[in-house]
């Protein structure tokens, strides 16, 4: 993971910034450019394009196709500068920020993130991870929560756990990745003992999308900013 601080936002010993790595394609630097411009006068340039060559590195680790490469390392960096603001206070970042972390991000905590942020109808900041993501979200995820009336986004994609997002929540919720989550101080952790729909049966998955759903409710009352 690229630490907060050091890596990203600190000039390198004796005052010279680090080389800014090569961007691996030209659409790449087009969205490097958009979000520098998004976060101008909040992160320069170089703090930017580390942000996205090292999204863009991550995802392409465990891609097994690489058409929309580019596109999703833009939304992985988009999340992860905005994680950076709400860490140095950003104004306007004040919603509370829940991250659900599962091994593959390729299931449960799809599914966690997808119920909350149609149920906090936008006064929660809501972000999924894995600690090993998978190359892709199980296409059972979109079925149950179709039947549920929840939106999926079909753009939905396994995300790396990085140090950014991890630091920026209020509250993470692990669901079977063990002590692979970092800890950070002041942030209020939860477990949700919830079985893994990898490979189960259609009436199965339905059954851990239900008990994901009490475990938001309860979520949700604890949040009165979220009601």
């Amino acid at each position: 993971m690229i630490p907060v601080g050091a890596d990203l936002l600190a000039p390198a010993e004796g005052g010279s910034r680090v080389p800014v790595p090569v961007l691996p394609d030209g659409r790449l630097a087009a969205g490097a450019a958009r979000l520098a411009t998004a976060h101008r006068g909040r992160f320069c340039a170089e703090t930017v394009q580390r942000v996205i060559t090292d999204s863009y590195e991550r995802l392409a680790a465990t891609a097994r196709v690489t058409t929309h490469l580019v596109v999703l390392a833009e939304c992985l960096a988009a999340e992860r500068l905005d994680a950076l603001a709400h860490i140095e206070g950003a104004p306007g970042s004040g919603l509370p920020r829940v991250l659900f972390v599962c091994s593959h991000n390729a299931g449960r905590s799809q599914l966690a993130a997808a119920l909350l942020a149609h149920r906090a109808q936008g006064h929660v900041t809501v972000s999924s991870a894995g600690t090993h993501p998978a190359a892709a979200v199980a296409p059972v995820v979109a079925q149950v929560l179709t039947e549920a009336g929840v939106p999926s986004a079909e753009s939905a994609f396994p995300k790396p756990l990085t140090d950014e997002v991890v630091q920026a929540a209020d509250i993470v919720i692990t669901m079977g990745c063990g002590d692979a989550c970092p800890v950070v101080a002041g942030r209020r952790y939860l477990d949700w003992p919830v079985a893994d729909p990898e490979g189960a049966p259609i009436a199965v998955v339905r059954s851990i999308r239900d008990a994901i759903d009490a475990h938001i409710t309860e979520l949700l009352d604890s949040l009165p900013s979220a009601a």
